[in-house]
């Protein structure tokens, strides 16, 4: 098969929302390929253990659902390669999409390329991962139960995930660099009343402390930096969530598609569908609310069906 070859569906994106939209698409007999990206499987890689997926009673490990996803997709027929699209060229259609300097061409295209966890950029934050660190209280609260936890961030995100995880755990603790919080009023007030939210001003996450025992992993505390007097502190915790924002993987579409401020995907009321025509988004990279795995395959098998759609309408009106 030569790379230029014109393709019915292109799908860039591997996780939940890219590979069920892979798998509706496969089963429409559309044939898509799915471009799975630098981290295929998405956010969910990065997930040790996923209890909140339905059908999974008893949990199972992020990267093994995606395993999952993925192999349930390719058995209708759906091609996964695993590189990264570079550049898309979305002026006509069909739309150039190219991948390690090979051009394919596509009728429609879905955009699943998800958003990223802003973090700390510090080595024992990633080496923690999973492990007592998360960018996802809604994911892994439930975790915590009776534990003293650390939310850093102090804007509306902040506020929401501090306040869910006081449904879990026995004290929490809000780290933030200024000595006021961006969010809005209304989330400040609710977590200031919180009898389970305190709150360390003019503060930085430095380093996060751990151990291994028995070979697990957990952390121990995190080491606090005062950014006015430079002093650090080792602050004893359970856990560690970070709430700084995301940022969605949008880059390679600006100026080509509509986008908000931060930079996720506009689509249509009702529809995946994007300003250009033949172009859908699903997932986080239009999800600045939801972003959970769930909401994202939901939003996945909708992109595939309006892309089914579009492609059958372009039939007709051609025949």
């Amino acid at each position: 098969m030569a790379n230029d070859t014109l393709h019915k569906l292109i799908i860039i994106g591997s996780g939940p929302a890219g590979l069920t939209a892979a798998l509706y698409a496969a089963r429409a007999n559309l044939n898509p390929i799915v471009f799975e990206g630098i981290q295929p499987g998405g956010q969910l890689t990065i997930t040790t253990e996923v209890e909140n997926y339905p059908g999974f009673p008893n949990g199972i490990m992020g990267p093994d659902l995606m395993e999952l996803f993925r192999q349930q997709a390719q058995k209708f027929g759906a091609q996964s390669f695993f590189q990264e699209v570079t550049e898309v060229d979305l002026s006509k259609r069909p739309f150039k999409v190219v991948a390690d300097n090979k051009p394919y061409l596509a009728e429609s295209l879905i955009i699943a390329t998800g958003a990223t966890a802003k973090l700390l950029g510090i080595p024992s934050e990633a080496e923690y991962m999973g492990y007592g660190v998360s960018a996802c209280a809604t994911c892994d609260g439930f975790f915590f139960k009776n534990q003293h936890v650390v939310v850093v961030g102090g804007g509306d995100t902040a506020m929401e995930e501090a306040t869910f995880l006081t449904k879990f755990a026995s004290k929490v603790s809000v780290v933030h660099r200024r000595n006021e919080l961006r969010a809005s009023k209304v989330m400040q007030e609710r977590a200031f009343k919180n009898p389970k939210i305190e709150f360390i001003w003019d503060s930085v996450v430095e380093e996060v402390l751990g151990k291994t025992e028995g070979g697990k992993k957990s952390i121990t505390g995190v080491r606090l930096k005062n950014v006015k007097t430079g002093a650090l502190t080792d602050f004893k915790c359970d856990g560690l969530f970070l709430a700084i924002g995301h940022q969605p993987n949008t880059k390679l579409f600006e100026r080509q598609l509509e986008m908000d401020s931060v930079g996720y995907l506009i689509t249509k009321p009702h529809s995946t569908a994007t300003n250009v025509p033949g172009v859908f988004a699903a997932g986080d990279v239009a999800d600045p609310t939801y972003r959970q795995a769930v909401s994202a395959a939901g939003t996945g098998c909708m992109a595939a069906i309006d892309a089914e759609r579009f492609l059958a309408h372009q039939q007709v009106n051609r025949s």
